[in-house]
């Protein structure tokens, strides 16, 4: 898998499950101490986001990390 394609799962999972919270990109940004434009842009695969940014999500989702890498066949 290239980098990209990683970068754009991992965003589809982001935002579906902030999606599935029902919060907004701005709720999600103040849950995660991020500002609304860079949630966007880890959504949209434009930022290659760090572990420990990737934890202050999960944190923010209340999900396990291992949870934010298992992607199902529809998310590949």
């Amino acid at each position: 898998m290239n980098q990209k394609a990683i970068l754009q799962i991992f965003g589809e999972k982001i935002k579906k499950e902030r999606l599935n919270r029902k919060l907004s990109q701005e709720e999600f940004a103040e849950l995660t101490g991020f500002h609304r434009t860079y949630i966007g842009m880890v959504e949209r695969a434009e930022r290659n986001i760090t572990l420990t940014n990737i934890e202050k999500f999960a944190i923010a989702l209340k999900l396990d990390l291992k949870t934010l890498f298992t992607f199902d066949e529809t998310e590949k």
